[in-house]
């Protein structure tokens, strides 16, 4: 788990009573502060929310010409094959 920060930043929010005493209740069972549970939400909210838009999404038709190409690799091109011939004689030619 990650080290609390020695600085600290504040934020305030307008929420209704309802969801209020839902917060305070979750925190509650969860024998934490409010201010705790809210903070400890929000950073998993953020760190979902980040790495959902990491994600890349592709349509079917994009699935099926991804597999495609890999299934069926298109020939190397003249630039492709001296850039792998270049690749191996500075790789293997260091060993």
């Amino acid at each position: 788990m990650p080290q609390p920060s020695s600085r600290s930043a504040r934020i305030e929010a307008r929420i209704a009573p309802e969801v209020l005493a839902a917060v305070k209740r979750a925190a509650e069972i969860e024998g934490r502060s409010i201010s705790d549970f809210i903070v400890d939400a929000a950073r998993h909210a953020a760190e979902r929310t980040i790495e959902e838009a990491q994600i890349i999404r592709l349509s079917l038709a994009d699935q099926e010409r991804v597999a495609n190409v890999l299934a069926n690799p298109p020939a190397s091109s003249p630039a492709l094959e001296r850039a792998m011939a270049a690749h191996r004689d500075l790789i293997l030619g260091s060993e």
